[in-house]
């Protein structure tokens, strides 16, 4: 982030070259790639309440019930005017869906972006934007209701850099036997939305929703502090990275990788890529069911099991929280699998994609026939957290395919533009079915078509899918073998990333 030095500096022989700095002994005890770890739990927890915080200060920002809340709503009749309810529920849906829009086409620019100034540059950027623009929020929602959406697109366009910023920079940084344990880090966005409910709670009760976006703004402002001074595109290029480590990443990730920095993105080949549009349709499902919860839950939550605003930010919430658990318990799982050798990669892929997509496509089709909420909720749990099993499957696939500098974030970008449509497609579909929302028949249609979705979107991945490298990934000769599941020893001296 705002930095000139964003894009690798590569010398003759193609390996970037490492600068020298002062040494810091205390933060040599903590390894880089651990750091690196936390950057992108945090960034993507910060980033994921930042983009839902909306959802929950839109309720005091459009509301006209007379209440104890209405010292909080003064911004209301400027934001809506003096629409009627149909008009207002237009608006509210227009707020909430353009943040998706620029979101789903800015997955390409973001992979055009990281090839040419480096995640630090990308990631840091638009962790920036999307800051600048919550802090801006309150002001203006006073001005026009325009404004917001205005605020909102660019928050989507500036979140949508995220993704393939941050897949480009694994391929340098992570052994492959490590890899599905670093994915779980992107799993910081499922803790962001946990925190998100009980947070924006308190805030709207006890400050008002403008302290909404001020504190959401705010934690994202000092998050790219952190990011500026302690990230790095590259292992050489970090300054406080111990020889062991710098080392032992050299030696299992493949030199191919740190020579393909200037190699050119083969962008007509991903397009037509079977692997990779595979990875983008069972992803596709997965979003969709996963979505269901995110942005549906609290509605069924309240209208058909009754239960209080209080409990139902917490039910709502908890499920997400338990998923990053559950995301490292099935990455670390996963790891294992590749190191001893007990499934290739490819079988190890499919298997967690499977648990992520058939497992909860069949619970939460069973959702809508449970009549004992003791049961159901359990049920509700355990489909959330078995959607986060992806992050050992199809999401870490990405970078198996292509893990070049840059390619890997390309490969994303095409299957985020593909994927993340279900983001803004489940929200509208469940809005056709779902006319009133204490209507459990109507429920049991929604889930009925999400189990339908979720399960015949990874018979694709099954057939197509493939964790072996793509022949468009290597454009340059090499000697070093890259065979599928190969994994070189780990110096003792090192200490594991988890």
């Amino acid at each position: 982030m705002l930095n000139s030095r964003g894009s690798n500096s590569v010398p003759q022989d193609g390996v970037p070259s490492r600068r020298v700095f002062p040494s810091w002994h205390l933060n040599d005890k903590i390894p880089a790639r651990l750091v690196l770890y936390f950057l992108s739990w945090s960034g993507f927890l910060v980033s994921f309440m930042m983009r839902n915080d909306m959802n929950f200060a839109l309720v005091a920002m459009t509301s006209n019930r007379n209440s104890t809340e209405s010292q909080y709503l003064n911004g209301s009749q400027t934001i809506l005017g003096s629409g009627n309810e149909d008009q207002i529920s237009i608006v509210k849906s227009v707020i909430i869906s353009s943040f998706y829009w620029c979101y789903v086409l800015s997955q390409v620019v973001g992979g055009v972006a990281t090839e040419l100034f480096g995640t630090k540059c990308v990631f840091g950027w638009s962790q920036l934007a999307t800051a600048l623009c919550s802090i801006l929020m309150p002001l203006a929602a006073r001005l026009h209701y325009i404004a917001v959406i205005v605020l909102r697109s660019l928050q989507g366009f500036a979140s949508g850099l995220t993704w393939p910023a941050m897949y480009a920079i694994v391929g340098y940084w992570i052994p492959l036997t490590e890899r599905s344990r670093f994915m779980s880090s992107f799993q910081g966005f499922s803790i962001g939305i946990g925190l998100t409910y009980p947070l924006c709670g308190f805030i709207l009760s006890e400050f008002g929703w403008p302290y909404v976006f001020y504190t959401t703004g705010t934690l994202g402002l000092g998050w790219c502090a952190l990011w500026y001074f302690l990230a790095f595109n590259t292992p050489q290029e970090h300054p406080r990275i111990t020889e062991e480590e710098l080392n032992y990443i050299e030696l299992n990730v493949s030199k191919e990788i740190n020579n393909a920095s200037k190699v050119k993105v083969p962008w007509l080949q991903i397009f037509s890529s079977l692997p990779a549009w595979a990875i983008a349709i069972t992803t596709f499902g997965r979003i969709y069911v996963h979505y269901i919860f995110i942005v549906n839950g609290p509605t069924f939550i309240g209208n058909v099991l009754k239960f209080n605003f209080e409990t139902n930010g917490f039910i709502s919430g908890m499920p997400f929280i338990c998923s990053y658990i559950s995301s490292v318990f099935f990455c670390y799982i996963a790891d294992k699998l590749i190191l001893h050798k007990i499934l290739n990669l490819t079988n190890v892929r499919k298997l967690f994609t499977a648990i992520s997509q058939i497992i909860p496509g069949i619970l939460i089709y069973c959702i809508g026939y449970i009549d004992s909420v003791h049961i159901l909720l359990p049920i509700w749990f355990m489909a959330v957290i078995f959607i986060t099993a992806s992050y050992a499957g199809a999401m870490a696939n990405i970078i198996d395919l292509a893990p070049n500098f840059g390619h890997s974030a390309a490969v994303l970008a095409f299957c985020q533009t593909i994927h993340m449509s279900a983001s803004f497609i489940s929200p509208l579909t469940t809005g056709f079915i779902v006319t009133r929302e204490d209507s459990i028949d109507q429920w049991r249609s929604v889930f009925g078509v999400s189990a339908i979705i979720s399960i015949l979107t990874y018979l694709v991945y099954q057939i197509f899918g493939t964790a072996e490298i793509q022949s468009w990934n290597k454009e340059f000769s090499t000697n070093v073998d890259l065979d599928e599941g190969k994994v070189l020893s780990k110096p003792k001296e090192t200490i594991s990333l988890i």
